[in-house]
């Protein structure tokens, strides 16, 4: 082991690892939660995009199919970075900047991997992602936050198109939500991944 590996804890399997993990996706929550309610507070437009966006339109369809996720993906405007910034920290949240992302870690002690993960609208993810992300004109009520309009979350997953992308596409399809109606409703390359995944649903 390199010395800069840290040796995993394990816990052994009892009676109280179930309740772990139920723990785990109700934190999930509970940062979604505090992390909206804190930009809303502060009056700042926002859109929970990524795998909590699936599921929470999944669940409309299927609550027994929608897909926990660890971390928290939210949609904001450049323009109120300062502003979300000072927001989530009112929340408890500590801002950190690595490998080229914009994170808030829930706590001194929090982890990246389950961090609050910023996406600044209409600016590409990534430079060679051939659409940029959306804007903040078309959002969805969902419970207890703003979640990204379905056309457009559509298009993000489909635009990312890493293996837990077409999982979450995947999720969709299987529900019913996303069918061969949608291949005109995309650009070509968008449509042809989307095909793809419509002819083989078990690959």
């Amino acid at each position: 082991m390199r010395p800069t590996e840290q040796t995993p804890t394990v816990v052994a399997f009892g009676e109280d690892v179930l309740d772990r993990m139920v723990l785990a996706v109700e934190l999930v929550k509970q940062r979604l939660r505090r992390a909206a309610a804190a930009l809303e507070t502060a009056g700042i437009r926002y859109a929970v995009v990524g795998g909590n966006a699936v599921a929470a339109w999944v669940s409309q369809v299927d609550p027994a199919a929608a897909r926990n996720t660890v971390d928290v993906d939210l949609l904001v405007e450049r323009a109120d970075f300062e502003k979300v910034k000072a927001a989530l920290a009112s929340a408890g949240f500590v801002y950190r900047h690595a490998k080229s992302v914009d994170m808030f870690l829930d706590g001194p002690q929090g982890k990246p991997r389950e961090a609050i993960h910023l996406i600044f609208a209409g600016e590409k993810v990534r430079a060679e992602y051939t659409e940029a992300a959306p804007t903040l004109t078309d959002i969805a009520r969902h419970s207890s936050f703003d979640v990204l309009a379905f056309d457009a979350l559509v298009k993000m997953k489909l635009t990312s198109f890493r293996l837990k992308d077409q999982v979450h596409l995947q999720d969709l399809i299987e529900v019913g939500l996303l069918d061969e109606s949608w291949l005109t409703r995309m650009p070509a390359e968008l449509s042809a991944r989307l095909k793809e995944l419509l002819d083989h649903p078990d690959r």
